[in-house]
């Protein structure tokens, strides 16, 4: 680790996501800050903060890179059945703080990365509209399932997800593809795979297509700059 670039908090740069470390994958500097402007500026490089409160702040770039492709969301014939009933109803940016804040609590048991800070600098860019909430509500209007990311031009990338009740972020999930497709959003980064997002539709990609896909999407507008999930599941006839 002492072999990594230490990034003086005073200074806004990063090193080329390409000299990131092959083991541990994508690992690639440590220190600096969580300042909006840092923050945006990793993600527009295909940089993330991942880190706990006992080290130092991690920045990771890794390779290969799990992404969705918003027209490629898979709805398998059980969530088909579940999206079919319109049991929950799907917003977004209505409670920023309580989905990072479930996020959070639902993986304390294997040690959560949000920390007090990141939670605080997640917040701010949410004031910016950087950062959106996409939430799912069950028929009593109790918040079950929740997602929070980063929207940078036709780019979003997501953060961290919840579920309190089955296929809460199942649901979520097919909502935002569909809206982001809608919206012009070429990409949707999921940093790492896992079992949950390839039964949805992601996979992984190498390094240096998500770099190229980002540095020709993160500077163009999409169709919609206001965070309203409109797009709604067509019905049983699909």
């Amino acid at each position: 680790m002492t072999s990594l670039p230490w990034i003086d908090p005073d200074q806004l740069w990063f090193p080329p996501a390409e000299e990131a470390l092959d083991e541990p994958d994508g690992l690639l500097a440590l220190g600096g800050d969580l300042s909006t402007d840092r923050l945006i500026l990793a993600y527009r490089n295909g940089i993330f903060p991942w880190y706990s409160d006992d080290q130092p702040i991690l920045w990771w770039s890794p390779d290969p890179r799990c992404v969705l492709f918003p027209e490629e969301i898979h709805v398998s014939r059980s969530l088909r059945r579940t999206l079919n009933r319109q049991y929950f109803s799907i917003t977004a940016d209505k409670d920023f703080t309580n989905v990072i804040r479930l996020c959070a609590e639902t993986r304390e048991r294997e040690g959560t990365w949000i920390t007090e800070d990141m939670t605080h600098s997640y917040t701010r860019l949410h004031e910016l509209g950087v950062a959106h909430s996409i939430e799912a509500w069950n028929p009593a209007g109790k918040l079950v399932g929740g997602m929070y990311g980063l929207a940078l031009g036709q780019c979003f990338f997501g953060e961290s997800m919840f579920s309190l009740e089955t296929n809460a972020s199942k649901v979520l999930m097919v909502h935002l593809a569909h809206q982001l497709a809608e919206w012009g959003y070429k990409i949707m980064d999921c940093q790492v795979e896992n079992g949950h997002l390839l039964k949805m539709g992601a996979r992984s990609i190498p390094r240096r297509e998500f770099l190229s896909i980002l540095r020709a999407s993160v500077d163009r507008s999409p169709t919609q700059s206001s965070w309203q999930i409109q797009w709604q599941w067509p019905g049983p006839e699909v």
